[in-house]
């Protein structure tokens, strides 16, 4: 039994010591520092450092070198492995190894070959293999006292600018104030309070600023960016410890008048960094919020780069590991032309109301103005609270781009109407009708429903419909055309399709659930009932009669300038010299609605038109927006179609004929 019980115990011993022995072979010691280094165990890194290696770096130091590096670098795939050598030999007290370590980083990839030394050692009265640790274990040029730098090379935005190479969105010197905290005087309170006076700001959100954990009293501390077009520094310039410095910022020059065709960008969020992290976005990077800006991110923000190197102690440069050049964003040209988009823009100013002008023989589209409108540079420069409830709190909604938006075009429409009539045969532009009184109704299976017009003229054709824009003629033209030929025809125009065209809108509609009455129908030949209508498309379903029937698409891109048809010939030869010339007679006739747009020098034709906004022919508290869409026949490279929301009393369309006129008269 004894010598059984010693033949265990010694087995037992035996295993130990072979399992000590086999734990403490160097080259297993070095596969598991390896293994515990590519799954960044610091700690258990550590654990495996030699005597003098833990007396050089502390624990906490050795993790957070660690930590800061790879974390900095943006360091992912970490791979590394042991070179294998057929003359590796382990001495008694030493052994060295070869590794190869690879590396994503945010640079780019870092490959290279090193080695590691183990000491054999005795550590707790246990001996065993530790690593002898430096510096260059983590980058062979890596030395006592040398520091890993990450620098991220900030790719430039690209620019958005107009036709004539006009800057609409680019990136401009502006001026910071900011102060110093050891150039404060002996009364600091005073040079904060004059500050705060200069720039709108609390002194209390000032000392804020200055109480930062990163501030040190010889580093200039922001403060504010000056609003766009303020450039009188002296009054800072005198203020003890206040400082100016310029840095590149996105900057609007065009302000209100391009800000919902730019849009604006702003400094990403927390909660956008969660969704946008995976394109590389930062933060401290901008992203586009609104308009151009966000419709283009992708192209206008380019990629940064990043250097990644070591300096020596003293700060200097020692060396490149890694870098990749960033790559600009892109500059976007557009059709835009931004003088006419400031003239179109300060005749609509102080109105709720929209104007697009095109080409009518490309397509192009020359301007694209919503009002009232907001200064995008507040949001880049600095918005303060009560400028931003000011905006928001605007019933006329400054914020709405209005050109993609979509209202009842009232008596612009007619045009169409017109134009189904004489493709389907069923208006003759002689033929005469007559027609009593203001009012006119079917039957009595109306009801109390009646059409009205304006002008009590006996006779009445096509011409003089459009010149005195006589709803009960269309009216009646729409009941013979009949309700299916009717939206069959019209739906050639594009109606119900989305418009091919850079910036999404809306389709137009001619009807909620198809036109289901009489009454419906009549309404809708000029432009009310359920009929609504994109600024854009009201402009471009004119291109016909100027562009020999074929509806042209709309583009917004220089690059892309070449007349592109949407649908061709939807409107037959003989009907487009009809409807032009009858146009033109609205305009140059003294009794046509739009002769307020008459010009000795220029052969405008067009249409104006109100739509009302009412919920029956007795309310009286109903608004009316006022139409117009006009081009000039002589030379026509312009057309426009405006609206100006709740003209009654206004002087109704006339108001924003009036205005269109001055456009016109604008250009050579």
């Amino acid at each position: 039994m004894r010598r059984l019980l010693r033949s265990v115990i010694g087995v037992l011993l035996l295993l130990m010591v072979t399992g000590c022995l086999e734990k403490e072979k160097p080259d297993e010691v070095f596969q598991a520092y390896l293994s515990q280094w590519q799954s960044m165990n610091y700690k258990e890194m550590y654990n495996h450092l030699s005597k003098d290696s833990k007396k050089k770096i502390s624990q906490e130091d050795f993790i957070e070198r660690y930590k800061n590096i790879y974390t900095g670098a943006e360091v992912q795939d970490l791979k590394i492995n042991r070179v294998q050598d057929d003359e590796e030999e382990a001495k008694e007290d030493s052994a060295t190894y070869e590794y190869r370590l690879k590396m994503d980083t945010i640079a780019g990839p870092i490959e290279y070959k090193h080695q590691v030394t183990l000491l054999k050692e005795e550590h707790d009265e246990e001996e065993g293999w530790f690593v002898q640790w430096n510096p260059s274990l983590i980058f062979p040029s890596l030395e006592e006292g040398d520091v890993v730098a990450v620098q991220t090379l900030k790719a430039t935005r690209g620019e958005i600018r107009d036709t004539g190479g006009r800057g609409l969105a680019i990136n401009d010197n502006a001026s910071v104030v900011g102060i110093v905290p050891e150039l404060l005087k002996e009364e600091p309170e005073q040079s904060m309070k004059t500050l705060s006076e200069q720039i709108g700001m609390p002194v209390e959100q000032i000392k804020v600023k200055l109480d930062a954990s990163w501030v040190k009293p010889h580093l200039f501390v922001p403060i504010t960016t000056l609003p766009f077009g303020q450039h009188d520094l002296i009054p800072f310039q005198k203020i003890p410890g206040v400082v100016i410095q310029e840095k590149k910022i996105r900057t609007y020059p065009y302000a209100a008048a391009t800000a919902h065709l730019t849009g604006y960008v702003r400094e990403v969020t927390a909660e956008q960094l969660e969704e946008l992290k995976d394109k590389g976005y930062k933060s401290g990077d901008v992203v586009g919020k609104t308009g151009l800006e966000k419709l283009f991110e992708e192209r206008l923000r380019g990629r940064n780069g990043a250097h990644i190197f070591i300096r020596h102690k003293d700060g200097s440069f020692k060396e490149t590991l890694v870098k990749t050049d960033p790559i600009d964003g892109e500059d976007i040209q557009l059709t835009i032309d931004a003088l006419l988009q400031v003239e179109m823009y300060e005749q609509l100013k102080g109105d709720a109301g929209t104007g697009v002008a095109i080409d009518p023989k490309s397509g192009t589209v020359l301007s694209l103005v919503s009002s009232p409108s907001y200064d995008p540079n507040a949001f880049v420069r600095g918005l303060s609270e009560d400028l931003w409830k000011e905006w928001n709190s605007n019933p006329k909604n400054p914020f709405l781009a209005r050109y993609t938006n979509r209202y009842a075009p009232g008596s612009v429409f007619k045009t169409i109407t017109a134009a189904v009539g004489l493709e389907t045969g069923v208006t003759n532009p002689n033929e005469v009708k007559h027609i009593r009184g203001l009012r006119w109704t079917k039957d009595a299976s109306w009801g109390d429903y009646y059409v009205t017009r304006v002008h009590d003229k006996l006779s009445v054709n096509l011409r003089d419909a459009f010149v005195h824009s006589d709803n009960i003629y269309f009216a009646q033209e729409a009941l013979e055309i009949g309700t299916d030929t009717f939206l069959k025809k019209a739906k050639v125009f594009g109606f119900g399709e989305q418009i091919p065209f850079t910036i999404p809108v809306e389709p137009s509609t001619l009807s909620n659930n198809g036109i289901t009455s009489e009454i419906q129908l009549v309404d809708t030949s000029y432009g009310q009932g359920e009929v609504m209508m994109s600024p854009l498309h009201l402009a471009i379903l004119y291109t016909p009669f100027l562009n020999e029937g074929d509806l042209l698409a709309p583009y917004l891109l220089k690059d892309e300038e070449s007349p592109s048809i949407w649908k061709k010939s939807i409107v037959k030869p003989e009907v487009v010299e009809i409807i032009k010339q009858s146009l033109m007679d609205v305009v140059q006739d003294p009794n046509g609605t739009a002769h307020g747009a008459f010009l000795r020098d220029k052969e405008i034709g067009g249409k104006s038109g109100t739509a009302e906004l009412k919920v029956s022919k007795d309310d009286d508290r109903g608004t009316e927006n006022g139409w117009f869409v006009g081009f000039n026949t002589r030379d026509p490279q312009l057309l426009l179609a405006m609206m100006v929301e709740d003209v009654k009393k206004r002087g109704g369309s006339g108001y924003v004929v009036n205005k269109a006129k001055h456009i016109f008269q604008s250009l050579p």
